[in-house]
């Protein structure tokens, strides 16, 4: 059994494994660089390793000093987070090579998934619904819109959507520098683009005993920039064949490489594949699958009553799955509080965050009282999440309780979350939102 656990992380996603690990007697080690030498992370673990430098570049994407601080502190289990090293398949055979418990996939299910274009591939092979890539040299104008995606990485980098057959070399170019420069492989490639879409994803849990659980759905479909801004579990509006296709596919798509631990398959589902009364095996589109845990990920613990990090660590220790996932029950929402001006095109702000407090719901930050959001890392306070019977009672007490929220300090998104939980479309999930027309887009309601 795991009885000390290095999180090869920093920040809110490194305190949320460490509250599973204190919860089960489970010694923790935080890394920090010296821009985090008083982060809330390295002060809640029970031991901290400092790694020289503040840049992501000579700190927490250092694979062999984060090896080398687990075995200095006498871990035995490493958990990557979300970010940096996670999904990084050189860095999980380190780990493993040095003797520790990985908690996550294998390597190869890394690296399977790692490419999209693969990952597409063996999807095809295994029958799992997607957008077959196009050739960019063969597009025509009947082909458009067509979108043009950065092979490696996400977060919208090396992203564009093409409408104009005479722009597509040169998006071409700007997406593989793009990407190039944000993940270190200008490899892109073209596939249709999906005018009415809405993001769902399905978490799956799978054991090393054959059995894959598919947690239900989620949709994170409001988005700005490619980034989410709000995650719900399930998806609203879904039918029960649109639901049936997407754990099937899910499922498959982890047992064709193996997958062993907590993960996510992402999907395209379009307008009409939305309905109850369509059932057309192209509405839903396979996109990727994330060999880590989400950011989301507390949507799902909320509404399955598990703990998704405690069924990592059981996953790795051996241990085998219920043959059957919990049942779910009601629904839930979340929000992310960006250090970020909305109304000076999304500016990351910092500064001396003075108070936080989120009465009500659950709250995962990786900061305190008093804390200094610095230029270094992503700009994200928290994530606030709220579960009620309901969807409409659960964006009404997550919309409550931003509005009430105490945030003294830098400038945050606080309000247009709020304004998007209360704007018409998303809180009664119909319209545009509902059906799926159009719903992967902007967080556009400002005023």
């Amino acid at each position: 059994m795991i009885s000390s656990l290095l999180v090869a992380n920093r920040g809110e996603i490194a305190c949320r494994v460490f509250r599973t690990c204190h919860e089960l007697g489970i010694r923790t080690v935080a890394v920090y660089s010296d821009a985090d030498e008083d982060a809330l992370h390295a002060r809640v673990a029970d031991t901290a390793v400092r790694l020289p430098g503040a840049s992501p570049a000579d700190t927490y994407l250092r694979g062999e000093l984060i090896v080398k601080a687990a075995v200095a502190a006498g871990a035995d289990a490493v958990h990557p987070g979300y970010g940096f090293l996670s999904e990084n398949a050189g860095f999980a055979r380190a780990v493993l090579d040095a003797g520790l418990v990985w908690v996550g996939p294998s390597p190869e299910a890394i690296e399977a998934m790692a490419s999209k274009t693969r990952a597409k591939e063996l999807m095809s092979a295994a029958g799992v619904p997607l957008l077959a890539p196009l050739d960019p040299d063969a597009v025509t104008q009947a082909d458009l819109p067509v979108l043009v995606k950065a092979s490696a990485g996400g977060g919208g980098r090396g992203m564009r959507i093409v409408r104009e057959l005479d722009v597509l070399k040169r998006e071409l170019s700007a997406a593989s520098a793009e990407a190039g420069s944000a993940f270190g492989d200008g490899s892109v490639f073209v596939e249709p683009y999906v005018e009415h879409a809405r993001h769902v994803e399905v978490q799956i849990v799978a054991d090393g005993h054959g059995t894959v659980w598919a947690l239900g759905t989620r949709d994170c479909s409001l988005q700005r920039r490619h980034q989410k801004v709000i995650e719900e579990a399930p998806a609203p509006g879904l039918g029960p064949d649109v639901e049936r296709r997407l754990y099937a596919a899910a499922t498959a798509a982890a047992r064709t490489i193996a997958y062993t631990g907590a993960g996510t398959v992402e999907f395209l589902v379009s307008g009409d594949g939305a309905s109850e009364d369509r059932t057309s095996e192209d509405r839903v589109h396979f996109l990727e699958m994330n060999t880590r845990l989400q950011v989301e990920h507390p949507v799902t613990e909320a509404v399955f009553g598990v703990d998704l990090v405690a069924l990592q660590l059981r996953v790795a220790e051996g241990a085998a799955l219920e043959s059957d996932p919990p049942a779910p029950s009601g629904h839930a929402v979340e929000a992310r509080l960006y250090a970020e001006d909305p109304s000076r095109d999304w500016a990351p702000q910092t500064g001396t965050l003075h108070r936080l407090s989120v009465p009500g719901v659950r709250l995962d930050t990786g900061y305190g009282d008093g804390d200094t959001i610095g230029v270094h890392y992503d700009a994200m306070l928290a994530k606030a999440v709220a579960h009620a019977p309901t969807r409409a009672e659960a964006i009404r007490r997550l919309a409550g309780a931003l509005d009430r929220a105490t945030i003294h300090g830098p400038v945050t998104n606080r309000e247009l979350l709020v304004r998007s939980l209360r704007h018409g479309e998303f809180a009664a999930a119909s319209g545009a939102y509902g059906s799926g027309a159009g719903a992967v887009r902007s967080a556009r309601w400002r005023s």
